[in-house]
């Protein structure tokens, strides 16, 4: 793996970009100076639909879509509940479904580390940056000590420009939460069981249900997990 880049003229060949075309290619200048097998920048808005560029290969970017495993990835889902820069290493890895994920990832050629930064927009956009190797994890520690800061830094700029580009796609308002929606999300965000939640609001599961699926609907989520994580970026509800 390469020891230094450009960061200035990294960021100058964003600024001079127009199209997501050549925001790709600077990306794949930006991987060959660092040396590593992949970079990828992913949205995955709240109704699942996707776009970006990636140099993994074909064949794994569309087993990944045809077969929607952004419902199971860690990745994403991991980067939904955070803000901050993640080691894959720190996610959870386990389930079956999960295990045969990350099995027909490595076929298709994804190394065995991975450093993904989540980022968001003015609009609720979500969108990661990642960049993946195989290595040693001594290696890939060494690796992101050294480059882990000023990658934050080209993810960020990456994404401006990017949603300067895809203004079409930015989704649509979301309609506000119900104060009631808005409350039963805050306690299953801070870890309650649905019947605590239920009791911390004097209503019964049944109405709590009602609550919780509406609250899923209007965020266009795919389920409970995804519909917290969604309201969590948007900042409507508060941990």
């Amino acid at each position: 793996m390469g020891t230094k880049f450009d960061l200035s003229q990294i960021l100058e060949d964003l600024e001079n970009t127009s199209t997501l075309e050549e925001l790709a290619a600077v990306l794949v200048q930006l991987r060959d100076q660092l040396q590593i097998d992949h970079i990828t920048y992913h949205w995955v808005d709240g109704a699942g639909d996707q776009y970006g560029f990636t140099t993994y290969p074909d064949a794994w970017d569309k087993q990944y879509r045809d077969k929607n495993y952004h419902r199971i990835d860690p990745v994403i889902l991991g980067c939904f509940q955070r803000f901050h820069a993640v080691d894959w290493k720190q996610l959870n890895w386990s389930g079956k479904a999960v295990r045969s994920f990350l099995q027909d990832a490595q076929e298709h050629g994804v190394g065995n580390q991975g450093y993904s930064i989540p980022l968001r927009g003015p609009s609720g956009q979500f969108a990661l940056f990642t960049v993946n190797n195989t290595c040693d994890d001594a290696g890939w520690q060494a690796f992101i000590d050294t480059h882990g800061r000023d990658l934050i830094l080209v993810a960020h700029f990456l994404n401006r420009k990017a949603l300067e580009f895809a203004k079409n796609r930015q989704p649509e308002t979301t309609r506000g939460l119900s104060p009631r929606e808005i409350d039963a999300m805050t306690l299953l965000a801070l870890g309650y069981s649905r019947a605590q939640v239920a009791h911390s609001l004097s209503i019964s599961e049944h109405t709590l249900r009602a609550y919780i699926e509406s609250a899923r609907s209007k965020l266009g989520a795919q389920n409970t997990t995804h519909a917290i994580a969604t309201a969590l970026s948007r900042g409507l509800i508060v941990v």
